[in-house]
């Protein structure tokens, strides 16, 4: 029997060309180019074809994604009756779910076309990418009590995410938050949902199918999850003046601090310090300013605690999502759906990845159970207590 690696832990399974990570150094790589190079300046779009296609975009090139995406943006009027039958109390991460599963229904290229045709994929790519966004904030809209917004043809994917979601048009510092959230967000190697896009995707599923198992794995709590529990952490926390006495207790009674620390990163998440710093510019200009300055004080005592120290934790990706995403107007309950519509395009070029050179993943388990009962005619069994585990 070979080693028993629980979780898959250090274990290869594949080769892939999408991204590189070094958690030693607290490197994050795209297709070649390093995450410091790409957050100053990239737009969400361009980080899309480059996971797409291999190669940073010309204005030609991005300008076409960018038509492309506008075009698939609308939902019919059966995906917002859906929407509308919806109840208010539903998980958005729920509803993100169904609602990309359900794009699938309406793809007319569906029963027709192969999952190994690229231009097929690249389609469905698009569609999931362009509606997703409208799905969300449609909910969101309803659920308030408000009419859904339909998407604008003159803005850009960021920009009409936030007019769907707000009815205004959003300030030049909101748009380049969520665009650079979008863009730090999008990709990150063999993490836990996009192994399980392209374990559904080794099976020849299409890629509605893969996306949609890569959502409801990010949704548990040790995957995106986190981000929900970061804010509600701060929130819990309250006021800078409660910051110190409630990392103290926490670290007394052993509670976890979400948002620091991370399975791969044994140095500080490449991610960290630019939404940090975009979190900083938004807080400068918002109401909801001392969620950022509670996250800045409890990364400053966790940075001079011994514990953080000798384990090497550093705030995560997820640490300064949360304030930024909810100077955004966004509510923390839609904060993992947010995770996904950015991580989207990394699925996709995952998925599009595994169609190219693909091989059936079938992994073994070493058996620990029971061996050489005997089969015994159920009269002959004798009475036993009602299972009540059923």
């Amino acid at each position: 029997m070979s080693e028993l690696k629980i979780g898959l832990e250090g274990v290869v399974v594949a080769q892939q060309d999408v991204s590189f990570i070094n958690g030693e150094t607290g490197e994050l790589v795209y297709r070649g180019y390093h995450i410091d190079e790409l957050a100053p300046s990239a737009t969400f779009e361009e980080i899309v074809y480059l996971l797409w296609h291999g190669k940073l975009p010309n204005k030609q090139e991005v300008d076409g994604l960018k038509e492309r995406l506008v075009a698939c943006r609308d939902l019919n009027d059966s995906q917002m009756k859906f929407l509308k039958s919806v109840p208010h109390y539903a998980r958005p991460m729920s509803v993100c779910r169904t609602g990309v599963s359900q794009i699938a229904l309406y793809d007319t290229s569906y029963q027709t076309l192969e999952v190994y045709e690229k231009s097929t994929n690249l389609a469905r790519a698009n569609n999931i990418l362009a509606q997703a966004p409208t799905i969300m904030a449609a909910f969101s809209c309803l659920r308030r009590g408000f009419k859904p917004i339909p998407p604008r043809e003159d803005l850009d994917h960021a920009a009409n995410f936030l007019w769907m979601l707000n009815g205004k048009d959003p300030s030049e510092e909101a748009v380049r938050a969520l665009d650079l959230y979008f863009v730090l967000l999008a990709e990150h190697g063999f993490n836990a949902s996009t192994f399980s896009c392209r374990v559904t995707a080794a099976t020849w599923a299409n890629m509605y199918a893969s996306v949609v198992s890569g959502i409801a794995t990010l949704g548990g709590h040790a995957h995106g999850g986190a981000v929900q529990a970061a804010m509600n952490q701060f929130q819990e926390i309250g006021n800078i003046n409660n910051v110190e006495p409630w990392f103290y207790g926490a670290m007394e009674t052993k509670k976890r601090i979400m948002g620091i620390g991370h399975r791969v990163y044994k140095a500080l998440d490449p991610r960290a310090p630019h939404l940090r710093a975009k979190a900083q510019s938004l807080a400068e200009k918002s109401d909801h300013r001392k969620w950022f300055d509670i996250a800045v004080k409890l990364e400053e005592l966790a940075a001079q605690h011994p514990y953080f120290q000798e384990r090497k934790l550093f705030p995560n990706v997820d640490f300064y999502s949360a304030p930024l995403l909810y100077m955004l107007n966004l509510q923390p309950d839609m904060f993992t759906p947010m995770f996904a519509l950015s991580r989207i395009a990394g699925w996709c070029a995952h998925i599009m990845g595994q169609y190219e050179n693909n091989r059936l993943i079938r992994p073994r388990a070493e058996y620990i159970g029971p061996k050489g009962f005997k089969w015994t005619p159920i009269e002959e069994r004798g009475d036993f207590a009602a299972d009540t585990t059923m």
